[in-house]
């Protein structure tokens, strides 16, 4: 068993002998390596040390030539503004005229857009240039804007807006040939405007001249209407109130209206977008100033004029705020004008509402006398037919109420202008600044009334007379009817109504008071019967002495005090509706009382009439007669 144990040995002994030798020639071959990757690596570092600098400049000079070929093209790009100049200078001096308008416009342009290119360069070398062109482009504009001129003054005749107005024509506006022409040569003047001297200027020229050729061309033709409306203003006092459309006021705004409307429709055609507002504005401003002329002029007459024309200044708000509305909404322009031009016609006629007021009262304290026979005075009337003219500028009053505010109208709250947040309607307030007048003018007749009347029916009789005229004025006023029908005005009215009535029975309590007799209950006689059938001999009978002669002195104090009243009813003036109204009321306290003590004591002369005048059936009659 040795020898095979011994054979294996010498065999593994072999093969780790074999991988010894390749092992050390493995080692030997890698050192050779690594020696020959030291000579590379510094062959390697003296190439690239040979070579490098000449990579670098390459790459420069590539660099450089790409800096040239771009500088070249920059110097390409200046010169071509600069080449502009020669080619479109000829035909820019010679004019629009003798170039042809296209060619010229075409010039001009190019003109501009070079100078655009120059000025974006921003090199200091370019200054002469840029001198040489703007005063080039400068020439060019300004025979542009001589065209643009005599182009419009072609179509700005002063035309008769009347005309226009009754024949129902549309007003004339700029024909569109002609529009077509004065568009580019607009958007070329705007254009130029923007570069050399012209540059920062807060006018346009093209808007400039546009303006100064056609804003008198608004103005003038307008005048006459303005001249009308100051001249329908002036009325004679004893005309009355101001009636609605007589002023030419509205015809004036009518025709502004569409002629603003018809230069509305020339500006969107003539300039661009961004210059439309500017342009409308500048064309209408001496119109509208014009406007406002106007109304200042219409304003100080108003004022001097307040009780009866402040209706004209309603009319004046209702018909310049509808109209700036109008146009705004259509050109999106000129309202703000519009209302500042209506600011001091809206102040007096918010004043007025105070004053008119005030001068209600003076001028019913200011009557010295009344009528004796307890008539009423025109100054009701002339109230009335004031409120009732009043009702047709519900519109304007609206906006005048609500901004003062419920009852901010009278004198002692003029201070106080703040509107309220949450507060009446305008149609309420209308209704309470109308019977605060109605109240006006009734408190102050009264007032009068009382130091000047003595007797109370005459005194009864003018304040019903007084209150029979502010309904009259109220029934013949559909719209005063609806306002003063408002729940809780109507109380306001029949207290003063019923103010009326009583203060004339009071003058009927003499006679009445005679007809109270004392009835005694504790002599021994039966007591009275309320009801049935009075035996008026037994009641005679009962009394003694000293009562038949009171009783005879009660039907003589009631016959002259009744005699009397009747004589003073009838010698009164009364209304109709008055002398029904307090005869209805007089029949009604004497004709119970009489008939009651008449039944009790008629006897008192055995039908004699020497003390009893009337009987129930006279009297009833001579109170029938009082209506």
């Amino acid at each position: 068993m040795v020898g095979p144990r011994n054979t294996a040995h010498a065999e593994e002994s072999a093969e780790v002998e074999v991988l010894y030798a390749n092992l050390d020639k493995l080692n030997a071959l890698t050192k050779k390596i690594q020696g020959s990757m030291a000579r590379l690596e510094t062959s390697g570092k003296v190439v690239k040390d040979a070579i490098g600098p000449i990579y670098n400049n390459t790459q420069a000079l590539q660099i450089t030539n790409n800096n040239i070929d771009r500088v070249n093209e920059a110097i390409d790009r200046l010169r071509q503004p600069l080449d502009v100049k020669g080619k479109e200078e000829a035909i820019i001096r010679a004019g629009p005229e003798s170039a042809g308008l296209p060619q010229y416009l075409g010039a001009l342009n190019r003109v501009d857009r070079a100078l655009g290119d120059i000025n974006a360069t921003k090199l200091r070398s370019n200054q002469k240039a840029v001198s040489e062109f703007t005063a080039l482009l400068s020439s060019g504009s300004s025979k542009l804007q001589d065209l643009f001129r005599s182009i419009l003054r072609e179509n700005a005749g002063t035309v008769e807006p009347l005309h226009f107005i009754t024949k129902q024509f549309p007003f004339p506006a700029i024909p569109e040939d002609t529009v077509s022409e004065l568009a580019p040569v607009c958007a070329a003047i705007s254009s130029a405007a923007t570069h050399g001297p012209q540059l920062g200027q807060t006018e346009n020229p093209a808007i400039r001249i546009y303006s100064e050729i056609r804003g008198p061309y608004l103005t003038s033709s307008l005048q006459n209407l303005a001249t009308a409306s100051i001249n329908t203003a002036k009325r004679r006092p004893t005309e009355g109130p101001y009636k609605q459309g007589t002023n030419g006021i509205g015809v004036y705004a009518t025709a502004m209206e569409e002629m603003f409307l018809a230069e509305h429709g020339n500006v969107v055609k003539i300039f661009t977008a961004d210059q439309q507002s500017k342009a409308m504005q500048a064309v209408c401003r001496s119109a509208l100033a014009e406007f406002s002329k106007t109304l200042r002029e219409l304003n100080m007459y108003i004022k001097s004029n307040l009780m009866t024309d402040c209706f004209l200044a309603f009319e004046i708000i209702e018909i310049v705020t509808a109209l700036s509305y109008r146009l705004d909404s259509k050109t999106g322009e000129l309202k703000g004008l519009f209302f500042e031009a209506l600011r001091p016609i809206r102040e007096t006629a918010k004043s007025s509402l105070s004053e008119l007021l005030e001068e209600t009262r003076r001028k019913a304290s200011a009557i010295t006398v009344l009528p004796t026979d307890g008539a009423s005075v025109p100054l009701v009337t002339e109230i009335m037919t004031s409120l009732s003219t009043l009702t047709a500028y519900s519109t304007p009053l609206a906006s005048i109420l609500t901004s003062l505010g419920d009852g901010n109208w009278k004198p002692s709250s003029t201070t106080n202008s703040t509107p309220l947040d949450v507060g009446p309607d305008s149609t309420t307030l209308l209704s309470h600044f109308i019977l605060d007048m109605i109240e006006a003018l009734l408190s102050s007749l009264e007032s009068r009334a009382r130091g000047f009347h003595r007797t109370k029916p005459v005194l009864g009789a003018f304040l019903a007379n007084t209150m029979c005229l502010v309904d009259r004025g109220i029934q013949s006023s559909s719209e005063l009817s609806r306002y003063l029908s408002l729940p809780g005005n109507t109380s306001r009215l029949d207290a003063w109504r019923k103010k009326g009535v009583s203060t004339y029975l009071d003058a009927w309590k003499d006679p009445s008071s005679h007809l109270l007799d004392v009835q005694y209950t504790s002599r021994g006689g039966a007591r009275p019967t309320s009801g049935g059938q009075v035996d008026s001999t037994a009641i005679i009978r009962s009394l003694n002495s000293k009562d038949k002669d009171n009783i005879k002195d009660k039907f003589k104090a009631f016959n002259a005090s009744f005699d009397d009243l009747i004589l003073r009813h009838k010698s009164l003036h009364m209304e109709r509706e008055v002398r029904t109204t307090l005869a209805k009321e007089v029949q009604a306290v004497i004709e119970p009382l009489y008939a009651r003590f008449w039944d009790r004591y008629h006897e008192i002369d055995k039908g004699k009439g020497k003390y009893v005048k009337y009987d129930k059936g006279n009297l009833s009659a001579q109170l029938a007669s009082l209506g």
